[in-house]
C-alpha cells in the first residue's frame, strides 16, 4: 500500500508564512565555494559509494573541491521585521516588537497541532525556498532516534509526492559519525540536499577540551568537534557550517533552554537562520503560522477524541495501597514525590495524588487511617527514583503496593478496548478502512514470556487479550454483518495481535526497552526500525494484525493514522505522558488505497469516521480533565471578547483578493453589527445565537460597505476563544452509541398514512373464562414440574502423571484428571428477608390474591418446601407455570375493541439502541433500522431488495396490543406496491420459526390474541401474520 498525498490548504498557508518573509531576496542558485577536502593523507578516505539517497550525484573524489552552499541573505532585520509584521497581521497573529535571531539571520515559529502534517509542512518549505530563492542546504535536527526515523521515513514516502509537483527530489541522509563521507557529498550537491541529525549525536558533551582524542565525554557528539584522520584531519562541524545550512528545529521545546548545551552546540552549524516547528513551543520567536488543538479540530484535521474512564469503588480501604507516580524535581525545593494513595472521605475511601515531601506522615494526610501507620517519608532519592519510609519500605517510580483491583482493571481495559475496536472495526470494514488498537505497557513480561526452551509465550496481558477477544466477539456474533463476520472468521484470535518491543541482540529476546537519561522514552532504533518498517503492511487488510501490543517508552515511534483506539495498561502517567500518548492517534485514518479520510472525501462526516477512543486507567473526569488542562495551557494566546479595539487595525481578505485593513469606523460597524443581532453579549463574548446561525449558514448580512470582507471579519469573530470548545472535544466513551433516527419523508407519503391511520389505535379486551378450570391446570402442572434448585459443591480429584516432560507442563497436561464427586449443601444459610409470596405471584399472572392463594395451596408439600431453599426461582417458576396455562386458556374467549386515543409519532423516537445494531435502509419509515439479531437483519436486507416492497417500518415497542399474559408488539408495518399482491397493507412478526413447539406458550399466545385483533377489526384491509422471513411473507401476499 502506497499512501496518496494531496495539496492540503492548511499546508500551503503555513508554507506560505514562512517562504513571504523572505520576499525580496534574489534569487541566487548554485553558490559556490572551495571546499576542504582535506589532507591527500585521507584521499584514499574521501572516495565515496554511491547511496540510494544520492543515487543522482556525482561520484566524488579528493579533487572535486567545488562546493555549493546556501547565499546569504541579502535582506536587512528591518526588512525581515516588516515582512514578519505582514505575515503575522495576515492571520491575526500577535505583531512581533523585534525580530528574534539567537540562530542566524532570524528565527520563525510554525505552531502546528499533532498530526495535522508538520514533517509534510517543512520539506514542502525547502522545496519552495529552493524554487524561489535558490537555498538548497537544510538540516533537520530532532530531539530523538524515534522522530529521526520518523522524519527517514516522511522523506522516503513523500519522495515521488514532491517529483510530482516540482520536478525533483531532495537528497537527504541521517548524519552518522561512522560514515563522515556523506557530509563530503553533502557539501558537493549543487541540488536540494538535507542532512536529519539528532541532538545526541552533536551536543551531549560540547566542550572544547574534551573533544579531542583520547578524552572524555559522549563519543559521538565529541566526534563531530575533533579533526579525525579518517576525514582527512578535519572536523566535521567546520564542514558542515561550510554550507550555511538553514536549520529546521523538529521539536525545539526538546533542545534545551538559551543557554543551554544544545542551544550553544547549534549555533556551531552557522545557520542561515533557523525554522521551528512544534505543537508546543517553549521559547517563543517570531510566529509565524499558528493552527493549534482549537484549530485543527474544528476544521477536522484530526480525530475527535473519546474517553473510556474507570474508577475503583467501594474501596475497603485495608490494603496500604500506595502508587509512586514520579519524582518531582525543582530549583526551589529538595526533591519531592508523587504518591497515590487512600483517604478517608465523608462518602467513603478515595484515592489520591498529593504530593509529598521528607517527614510527610501518610497516616495523618489520610484521615487517620491505620493501614499506613508508620508510613513517614524518610528520604527521596531523585536519582534512583526511591522513596523511603521510616517502617523500611521502599517504593521506586511506577511500583504499586496493595493493589488488589489491579488485575480486574486491567482486563476491564481491555474487554472495553475490544468492544470499542469491534464497533468502529465493523463500520470502518465497509469503507475498506483497516482498524488498529494499541497497547501501551510498562513491562514486556506482562504480554510475551518466555519458557525454558526459550520458546515465546503468552504473558498475563496476551491471555486476557485472546480470552476477551473470543468472548466478545462470540456474545456479538449475531449483531455483525456476515461478510464482516467471516472477515473475524477468517483469522485465529492469537493472529490478531502482536508486540512491538525492543530486542536482546544476544538473545534475539523482546525486552524491556532501555529509557534514555532524565526521561521515560527510549532511543532504541532497532525497535523504531520495525515499527517503521510495518507501518503500511499494519494499513492491509491481508495483514491479520490489529491488535498491536507496546512498550509505553517507544510511544514516540507510533503514528500509525489507523490507530483507533489506544489503552495504557499501567497506572495514570503524567499529564505530558497522557498528551503524548493521545497524540499517536490523532492522524486522520487512510483507506485500502491510502486515501486520506478528510474533508475532500468524507465532507462534514469527518468526525463520524474519524474517532480515536481512549481507554483510560482512571475516572473520565480525572484523565479529560488532566488533557484539557493541558492543551488549554498549549492553547495560543486568543483573544476573549469581541471590542471595537480587537477589530481595530485587523487586515481582512477582500473578495477582489486585496487586504484591507480595518479603521476604526469599520471596527465599529463591525462591533454594533454583532451586539444588534445578539451575536455577542454585553461582555463580548459570542453568543450561543452567533454560534446557531453560523452552524445553520444562517447568519444576517453585514453593513453593505464592509460586505467585500464579510468573509474575512467571521473568520475574526471565530477566532474568539471560547473555553466551552475545549469541553466539546473530547466525548464520554461509555455513552451508548446512538444515531440520530427521525422519521423521513417516507413516513408522510399517503401509502404509508393510509396504513399507519388503520393501525394507529389503543385497544382493550375482555376475557371470559373459567377460574376453576385454570385453578386445577396450573396445580397439576406445578406439582409436575416444579423443581427448586439448591445449592450445591462439587470436588474434583487428579494427580500428576507418572512421568513428566517439558512439552506436558508447557501444554498443561502433566496433571490427569481423576474423579468428580458433586453434593448438595443441605444446611445452607436461610435467607432473611420477608417475602409476600402470594402478592408476587398475584401480581406477575394479573390473577387476584385469592385465586393465588387457591392455586398455593393446591401444591404438595414436599413441592412447596422448594420455597424455603431458593424462594426467588420458587416464585418465578410458579409464575411462569401458571401463565403458560392461563395462556392455553384465554385465546378462545378473547375480544377486542378499539378505545380513544391514538399513538403519538414520538413513539418512533424513543428506542435508543447502540450504532452497532443499526442498519441502514432504503425503504424504512426511519433512516435506520435496529434489528434484533441475524433473522431480523437478513429479513430488513430482503425487504430493502424487494421489488414488491414500497415501505416499510421497524414498529416501536411503544406500540403495544394488551394480552392477558401481557404487552405484544408486532415487528413490521408493510406496505406493498399496489398491482403486485393480494393485501397491500401487512403486519407482520418474526421469530425465527413458526413451530407452535418452539415458540413458549406465552409468546404463543400474545401472537394468537394478536391474530384475532387484525382480524376481528381489520380483515378488510389489514393482514397479520407470524413468518420467519421473507420468502414465506411473499408467498402469503402474492397473487
Amino acid at each position: 500500500m502506497k499512501f496518496h498525498f494531496t495539496v492540503q490548504p492548511y499546508q500551503t498557508d503555513a508554507v506560505e508564512a514562512v517562504v513571504r518573509v523572505f520576499e525580496g531576496q534574489p534569487f541566487a542558485a548554485r553558490t559556490t565555494y572551495l571546499r576542504d577536502v582535506g589532507t591527500r593523507v585521507a584521499q584514499q578516505g574521501n572516495l565515496l559509494p554511491v547511496q540510494e539517497s544520492y543515487m543522482n550525484a556525482p561520484l566524488l573524489t579528493a579533487e572535486s573541491d567545488d562546493g555549493f552552499r546556501n547565499e546569504t541573505l541579502a535582506l536587512s532585520a528591518e526588512q525581515l521585521l516588516a515582512n514578519v509584521r505582514r505575515e503575522q497581521s495576515a492571520r491575526n497573529l500577535h505583531l512581533s516588537d523585534t525580530l528574534s535571531a539567537p540562530l542566524g539571520a532570524c528565527a520563525l515559529d510554525v505552531e502546528m497541532e499533532t498530526g495535522t502534517g508538520k514533517t509534510y509542512v517543512y520539506i514542502k518549505t525547502m522545496f519552495e525556498l529552493n524554487r524561489r530563492y535558490g537555498w538548497s542546504k537544510f538540516i533537520v535536527v530532532v530531539p530523538s532516534i524515534a522522530i529521526r526515523e520518523g522524519v527517514r521515513k516522511s522523506f522516503e514516502m513523500t519522495a515521488e509526492h514532491f517529483m510530482e509537483h516540482y520536478g525533483r527530489k531532495a537528497r537527504f541522509f541521517v548524519y552518522s559519525s561512522a560514515n563522515l563521507n556523506q557530509l563530503d557529498a553533502f557539501s558537493a550537491d549543487a541540488g536540494l540536499s538535507v542532512m536529519i541529525i539528532n541532538t545526541q549525536a552533536f551536543a551531549a558533551s560540547l566542550n572544547e577540551e574534551k573533544s579531542v582524542e583520547g578524552r572524555g565525554g559522549n563519543k559521538e557528539a565529541r566526534i563531530i568537534y575533533s579533526k579525525r584522520d579518517a576525514f582527512g584531519s578535519r572536523r566535521p562541524i567546520d564542514v558542515i557550517a561550510a554550507n550555511r545550512p538553514i536549520l529546521i528545529l523538529d521539536e525545539p521545546q526538546k533542545m534545551g533552554k538559551k543557554g543551554s548545551v544544545t542551544q550553544k552546540a547549534l549555533a556551531q552549524f552557522a545557520p542561515l537562520f533557523t525554522l521551528n516547528y512544534s505543537a508546543t513551543h517553549a521559547e517563543r520567536h517570531n510566529l509565524v503560522y499558528v493552527l493549534d488543538a482549537v484549530d485543527a479540530y474544528n476544521a477536522r484535521l484530526v480525530k475527535k477524541i473519546e474517553v473510556k474512564g474507570f474508577e475503583v469503588k467501594n474501596l475497603p480501604g485495608t490494603g496500604r495501597y500506595l502508587y509512586l507516580a514520579e519524582i518531582v524535581l525543582s530549583p526551589k525545593v529538595p526533591p519531592r514525590a508523587r504518591i497515590e494513595f487512600e483517604v478517608a472521605q465523608k462518602g467513603g475511601v478515595k484515592r489520591e495524588l498529593r504530593i509529598f515531601s521528607v517527614g510527610d506522615n501518610l497516616c495523618h494526610l489520610s484521615g487517620g487511617m491505620a493501614q499506613y501507620e508508620g508510613y513517614v517519608v524518610e528520604h527521596i532519592d531523585a536519582a534512583a527514583g526511591t522513596v523511603l519510609f521510616l517502617n523500611g519500605t521502599v517504593l521506586h517510580t511506577g511500583d504499586v503496593e496493595g493493589d488488589v483491583s489491579e488485575a480486574d482493571l486491567r482486563r476491564v481495559q481491555i474487554r472495553e478496548t475490544i468492544v470499542s475496536h469491534f464497533e468502529k472495526e465493523q463500520r470502518l470494514f465497509a469503507r475498506g478502512i483497516k482498524t488498529l488498537s494499541l497497547f501501551f505497557i510498562d513491562e514486556v513480561a506482562k504480554y510475551r514470556q518466555y519458557d525454558a526452551d526459550g520458546n515465546a509465550v503468552l504473558g498475563e496481558y496476551g491471555r486476557i487479550f485472546e480470552e476477551e477477544y473470543r468472548a466478545v466477539m462470540n456474545e456479538r456474533r449475531d449483531l455483525f454483518d456476515p461478510a464482516y463476520m467471516k472477515y473475524l472468521d477468517d483469522v485465529p484470535a492469537e493472529k490478531v495481535h502482536a508486540g512491538y518491543f525492543s530486542i536482546d541482540k544476544k538473545t534475539g529476546r523482546a525486552v524491556d526497552s532501555s529509557l534514555r537519561r532524565g526521561s521515560d522514552l527510549s532511543d532504541d532504533i532497532s525497535a523504531y526500525d520495525l515499527i517503521l518498517k510495518d507501518k503500511e503492511r499494519l494499513l492491509s487488510f491481508d495483514e491479520p494484525t490489529r491488535v498491536i501490543f507496546s512498550h509505553s517508552a517507544l510511544r514516540e515511534g507510533w503514528d500509525n493514522p489507523n490507530v483507533f483506539q489506544i489503552c495504557t495498561l499501567k497506572h495514570a502517567a503524567s499529564v505530558t505522558a497522557k498528551r503524548q500518548e493521545v497524540g499517536r492517534g490523532l492522524r486522520l485514518a487512510v483507506d485500502q488505497s491510502g486515501q486520506r479520510m478528510d474533508r475532500t472525501v468524507l465532507g462534514d462526516a469527518v468526525h463520524e469516521v474519524n474517532v480515536l477512543t481512549v481507554i483510560a486507567s482512571e475516572s473520565y473526569a480525572g484523565f479529560v480533565g488532566d488533557l484539557q488542562k493541558q492543551m488549554e495551557a498549549e492553547l495560543y494566546e486568543r483573544p476573549k471578547a469581541a471590542t471595537e479595539a480587537y477589530f481595530k487595525g485587523k487586515t481582512v481578505p477582500s473578495a477582489d483578493g486585496a487586504v484591507v485593513e480595518l479603521d476604526e469606523k469599520a471596527a465599529r460597524v463591525i462591533y454594533k453589527y454583532l451586539l444588534q443581532h445578539d451575536y455577542i453579549d454585553d461582555d463580548g463574548h459570542v453568543t450561543e445565537v452567533y454560534r446557531t446561525a453560523l452552524a445553520a449558514g444562517r447568519l444576517a448580512p453585514l453593513p453593505e460597505a464592509l460586505t467585500p470582507v464579510e468573509a474575512g471579519v467571521h473568520t475574526l469573530v471565530q477566532a474568539i476563544y471560547d473555553e466551552r470548545v475545549m469541553r466539546t472535544m473530547f466525548h464520554d466513551a461509555n455513552e451508548t452509541k446512538t444515531p440520530e433516527n427521525p422519521l423521513n419523508d417516507r413516513f408522510y407519503r399517503k401509502e404509508f398514512q393510509a396504513l399507519w391511520k388503520r393501525i394507529n389505535h389503543k385497544y382493550a379486551y375482555t376475557v371470559s373464562f373459567d377460574s376453576r378450570e385454570l385453578v386445577r391446570a396450573a396445580i397439576d402442572h406445578i406439582n409436575a414440574e416444579l423443581r427448586v434448585s439448591r445449592l450445591q459443591y462439587t470436588i474434583t480429584y487428579g494427580g500428576q502423571q507418572t512421568d513428566l516432560d517439558a512439552q506436558m507442563v508447557a501444554d498443561g497436561t502433566s496433571f490427569s484428571y481423576g474423579k468428580s464427586r458433586t453434593r448438595t449443601l443441605r444446611r445452607a444459610q436461610g435467607s432473611t428477608v420477608t417475602y409476600d409470596l402470594i402478592g408476587r405471584i398475584a401480581a406477575g399472572t394479573t390473577l387476584t390474591r385469592r385465586t393465588t392463594a387457591e392455586i398455593l395451596r393446591g401444591i404438595k408439600a414436599e413441592v412447596f418446601a422448594g420455597y424455603r431453599y431458593n424462594p426467588e426461582e420458587f416464585i418465578r417458576t410458579v409464575t411462569r407455570i401458571i401463565l403458560e396455562q392461563k395462556a392455553t386458556r384465554i385465546v378462545d374467549h378473547i375480544a377486542y375493541h378499539t378505545t380513544a386515543g391514538s399513538y403519538d409519532v414520538s413513539i418512533f423516537a424513543t428506542e435508543k439502541r447502540p450504532s452497532i445494531e443499526a442498519y441502514e435502509a432504503e425503504k424504512a419509515v426511519q433512516d435506520y433500522v435496529f434489528t434484533d439479531g441475524n433473522v431480523e437483519r437478513q429479513f430488513v436486507k430482503e425487504l430493502d431488495g424487494g421489488d414488491e416492497v414500497l415501505i416499510y417500518a421497524k414498529l416501536p415497542r411503544g406500540f403495544a396490543i394488551p394480552t392477558p399474559v401481557g404487552n405484544y408488539a408486532p415487528d413490521w408495518a408493510i406496505v406493498f406496491r399496489e398491482g403486485t399482491v393480494r393485501h397491500i397493507y401487512f403486519v407482520a412478526e418474526t421469530k425465527g420459526t413458526l413451530s407452535s413447539l418452539q415458540l413458549r406458550p406465552i409468546e404463543e399466545a400474545k401472537i394468537a390474541c394478536a391474530k384475532k385483533l387484525f382480524a376481528s377489526l381489520h380483515s378488510d384491509c389489514v393482514i397479520y401474520e407470524h413468518v420467519n422471513d421473507f420468502q414465506t411473507l411473499l408467498n402469503r401476499v402474492m397473487r
